[in-house]
């Protein structure tokens, strides 16, 4: 059996030390052996059979003492359900450790079409309403499994929670949907919920860093392996900034989804795409309805209320932040009575799964044992309520667990966003100000060089998804002249933002297409105090830019992703651009920032600034130059925690 599949870096459970289950979160000593999977479980593999036919590979961990019942923990997978065969067995099961030392019986299984699993697989397969006996979906696999589960595995107790992370938290939230009775409690974490606004695309920009990606998805697949079938991209550069920028149009990267000719250096036919999941980007620029098919959170109003949920987002999760903080909204929109709570920290893509001490998001220092006292008071006991106590509406949790993460302390609300909030609108004024009433309406032009586009970071690397730059020092970036810089005076009182983001933005351009990039940043005192040990060299916390917040709209979707449209040169235009919800105090002595730019490279793909009908067609000739303008009576709506 083939090992590398397990470099893919998406986010897995990684337990190195054995944590005890306090309020302290203290470490105990190393377990080298990793030997208590095996002392106290026992594994079986099973096909289960699906309304379809199909078989989905299913391995479930049963522990050994018989004498009492087990609820069933299950997490359905994309990234393999390993290791297979007799005899191996994963060193950690179940969402958390305290999970799996207190026994569950543990459930994991290859979705369709992927690993060891049938069928064929359809990336964010779409779920089908009213579906025939035969007809089958994600919604359908999901109760099918867990059917057989609570008719077939010994001594379990009839009650099923789920979870997972990133894509297996997609899957958390489709069991939710049309749920089995069985089905008691479920938590998407960092969950997909629609990848227009998620992963590969930003409201409609594509998300170039993502690019080595998309084999693992779109490579075809159309009989049960335990090896990797797929390959991801060589780029043979260390610097992805001057590899997409020599590269130039998007559709020069096709001939790296041309899997028989993968390591040609010129294909015979640079327009032949191999991979489904890139033929599916291509072809569908728009929000059209492939897309929106695709898309879970549209269908939360089917949640019934028999089945709790807690979704977990981290504020600064680079990957997956739309989806979880949607799928909370949309469950406590539609909801009748659901059990629904939000946990909110101070994580990047599924960071609070890790049992590390000190918890950092790329330079940035939060605080000691934020993950280990997630796990062990709020995960553990949302799970055991749910799964093996009364089951009420009295978990003991709050209804929303949000970390401030200028305070670097956790709040508890009884709604999110919190009630007592109120909406500020604060001016993109002359002079670099950021003031809380309109000075002038003025013009604030500068140039946009498609041949030097804003880099989305300073470093140096390849990656294969993006995480750090989410809480990058932005002073690099205020210092380039096409980006513009809004800043308050020096803040004489706590300033704490609670909820979503909306800039009003005026702006026009010489050309007919554009996007818009806005960053909300803290920028911090010059005296400000070093206590980040994993501090780049190269940085200092005195006058760090800290990004709180940032988020692109491709100017051709400002009144719709369905229908676009370009700008009429030169012509004054609103775009308002939604940022995701944050948490976060600007402290006493601070002072806020707002920056505009319309690169930011190679985080998304560059825009020709010249209106095409599909952009990943474009040619080089489509790529131009242009002067862009804000003007002065553009706006920052934001969410003022009184």
């Amino acid at each position: 059996m083939k090992k590398h599949f397990f470099k893919i870096l998406f986010i897995a459970f990684s337990f190195t030390f054995l944590i005890s289950c306090n309020t302290k979160a203290t470490e105990e000593k190393k377990d080298n052996k990793n030997t208590f999977v095996a002392d106290n479980y026992t594994k079986k593999e099973v096909d289960i059979a699906m309304r379809d036919g199909v078989k989905l590979h299913t391995t479930i961990y049963t522990p050994k003492d018989n004498s009492k019942t087990y609820p069933i923990l299950m997490q359905r997978t994309p990234y393999s359900s390993a290791p297979y065969g007799e005899g191996k067995m994963k060193t950690k099961i179940a969402p958390n450790i305290h999970l799996m030392k207190e026994l569950n019986i543990v459930v994991y299984q290859d979705v369709r079409g992927r690993w060891m699993s049938e069928g064929i697989y359809d990336n964010m397969r779409a779920y089908i309403p009213n579906k025939t006996a035969k007809q089958s979906d994600e919604v359908s696999d999901t109760y099918d499994t867990i059917d057989w589960l609570v008719k077939n595995v010994e001594n379990n107790n009839g009650n099923v929670g789920t979870w997972g992370i990133s894509y297996p938290g997609h899957y958390a939230t489709v069991s939710t949907i049309d749920a089995h009775p069985a089905l008691k409690a479920a938590s998407p974490q960092a969950s997909i919920g629609d990848f227009f606004f998620d992963d590969f695309h930003h409201n409609g920009a594509f998300m170039l860093s993502y690019f080595r990606a998309i084999s693992l998805f779109g490579t075809y697949k159309d009989t049960p392996t335990d090896s990797a079938w797929y390959s991801f991209p060589k780029m043979d550069s260390q610097d992805q900034y001057q590899f997409f920028l020599d590269k130039g149009p998007l559709k020069n990267l096709n001939e790296y989804f041309q899997y028989e000719k993968l390591d040609a250096k010129i294909a015979d036919n640079k327009n032949k795409i191999d991979d489904f999941f890139w033929k599916e980007i291509v072809e569908h620029p728009n929000y059209d309805s492939v897309w929106q098919s695709k898309g879970i959170i549209q269908h939360l109003n089917k949640v019934p209320s028999t089945v709790a949920t807690m979704v977990v987002a981290g504020e600064f999760d680079a990957e997956d932040l739309y989806g979880p903080l949607e799928t909370y909204k949309g469950i406590e929109k539609h909801g009748k009575n659901n059990y629904n709570t939000l946990v909110f920290g101070p994580w990047d893509h599924g960071k609070w799964a890790r049992n590390t001490v000190k918890n950092y998001v790329g330079n940035y220092y939060f605080g000691d044992s934020i993950s280990l006292k997630f796990q062990c008071d709020v995960e553990t006991k949302f799970y055991n309520h749910f799964l093996k106590g009364t089951g009420d509406k009295n978990s003991g949790l709050p209804e929303a667990y949000v970390f401030d993460t200028g305070r670097k302390e956790w709040k508890s609300y009884d709604a999110w966003p919190p009630k007592n909030v109120e909406k500020e609108d604060w001016f993109l004024s002359e002079n670099q100000a950021l003031t809380s009433d309109k000075k002038s309406t003025e013009k604030i032009s500068f140039i946009s060089d498609i041949k030097k586009p804003v880099p989305y970071s300073e470093d140096i690397k390849t990656v294969f998804t993006p995480r750090k730059y989410m809480t990058d020092d932005q002073r690099f970036a205020a210092r380039r002249p096409d980006v513009l810089v809004f800043e308050t005076d020096i803040l004489t009182e706590d300033f704490t933002l609670a909820g979503d983001i909306l800039a009003k933005l005026k702006v026009a351009t010489t050309g007919s297409a554009a996007d818009w990039i806005v960053k909300v940043i803290d920028v911090h005192p010059s005296e400000t105090e070093e206590k980040n040990e994993n501090l780049q060299d190269h940085l200092k916390m005195s006058n760090y830019h800290l990004m709180v917040r940032s988020e692109v709209l491709r100017g051709r979707f400002r009144n719709s992703f369905e229908h676009p449209e370009p700008f009429i040169p030169n012509k004054k235009t609103d775009v308002n651009i939604k940022l995701q919800d944050v948490f976060h105090t600007f402290k006493k002595g601070h002072k806020v920032q707002v920056q505009i730019q319309s690169t930011w490279f190679p985080l998304i793909d560059l825009n020709p600034q010249t209106y095409v009908d599909n952009i990943y067609k474009a040619d080089e000739k489509d790529f131009k130059t242009q002067t862009h303008t804000v003007f002065t009576d553009s706006s920052i709506e934001f969410s003022v925690l009184k």
